[in-house]
């Protein structure tokens, strides 16, 4: 059969439009595959002041500046579609990153909610409610419904904001510590109307009875140690990168920024509460290695690096000398292969008491 020209052109017409659309999935299926992993990283800040303790503030200056380039370099998403798309194995966008606040300070409404409005930015603020409208450098509530109505949503950080491992030796000490929990929960939802079931452990401290007795009963909790989100993340202690203080540094930070879950498949210590007696602990860490070179992960302790004993793709550390009492980490990071400019990160928290079983500040 003879065909037209007709339908020589509709045929040359249709076979374009099928190239077209191959080169176009080809090209989006293409970025797919190399779009970087459904990871995201969460801020952590106190004070936006340059009045208060120097350990948790960050000057309005120095914050408006992180702000600036948080804008130009990233997506800042609210926490709660952080947390939910990538428990759900939705897409997140790129370069994502939830910001929060740990304590409800009123500077931050003061200081760093007019930024956050100019950027219109979503952001979180833990707060302790039973110390709400009973000390003056924090918010009342009245405050904290106005701040609601603009975006910010709030979360729980406890009723009074004490050091969550005080008397966990006791046999009712867990009941009674998810008891108070609970209690803020409720006390949040009554006063503000979110109940996120979020807890930012006071001072990042927590034990594994603890995590795990939040996550049955829904919670997902928050540390301080730092690192980014992953679907492989442990959600009864999500990490969160510092960034006031000693931390407040934007070089820096900009990397942290761009990390990714380093992929830990186990730990043969996963306890980060030690004894005053026992606190050199030693860390065997397995990951997968598709991404990384063993050669380049390293660890550090103190901002100095540690020895590494590699079996596999098992490392382990040691501590020799003793942990101080208080608070420590061990940060390890490795350059992702595949990803320019990516780092994965893993940073593990040590938690020590004093010699009468307190906890420091």
């Amino acid at each position: 059969m003879i065909k037209s020209k007709t339908s020589e052109k509709s045929n040359v017409k249709y076979y374009s439009i099928f190239l077209m659309l191959g080169g176009f999935l080809f090209l989006a299926f293409g970025k797919m595959a190399n779009a970087t992993p459904n990871h995201g990283v969460v801020l952590l800040y106190h004070h936006v002041s340059e009045d208060t303790p120097a350990s948790t503030s960050i000057s309005p200056a120095k914050f408006a500046e992180h702000m600036a380039y948080l804008k130009e370099q990233h997506n800042v998403i609210p926490l709660q579609t952080l947390i939910e798309n990538i428990q759900n194995d939705q897409p997140l966008p790129e370069n994502s990153v939830a910001i929060t606040f740990d304590d409800g300070y009123r500077n931050i409404a003061e200081n760093a909610h007019p930024i956050m409005l100019k950027y219109d930015f979503p952001y979180t603020i833990f707060i302790s409610p039973d110390l709400i409208g009973k000390q003056k450098h924090q918010l009342n509530w009245s405050e904290i419904n106005k701040l609601s109505k603009q975006g910010v949503s709030f979360a729980n950080h406890t009723r009074f904001h004490k050091h969550l491992l005080l008397g966990n030796h006791q046999n009712d000490w867990l009941v009674n510590t998810i008891e108070d929990i609970e209690h803020a929960e409720k006390s949040i939802k009554r006063n503000t109307g979110f109940d996120l079931k979020y807890l930012a452990y006071p001072y990042g401290e927590y034990n594994q009875a603890l995590s795990q007795g939040l996550q049955d009963r829904g919670y997902i909790g928050f540390g301080q140690q730092s690192g980014a989100i992953s679907k492989n993340s442990d959600f009864g202690a999500l990490p969160r990168f510092p960034a006031a203080g000693i931390y407040a540094n934007l070089e820096t930070l900009k990397v942290k920024m761009n990390t990714l879950d380093m992929p830990v498949l186990s730990k043969s210590v996963a306890e980060p509460q030690l004894s005053l007696a026992k606190r050199t602990p030693t860390q065997t860490v397995k990951v997968n290695l598709d991404d990384m070179h063993k050669s380049q992960l390293n660890c550090f302790y103190s901002g100095q690096p540690i020895k590494l004993d590699w079996e596999d793709n098992s490392f382990t550390y040691s501590i020799e000398d003793p942990l101080p009492k208080g608070r420590s980490r061990i940060n390890c990071t490795a350059p992702s292969i595949a990803y320019t400019g990516k780092y994965y990160w893993f940073s593990q928290p040590w938690f020590v008491p004093d010699e009468n079983g307190n906890w420091l500040d």
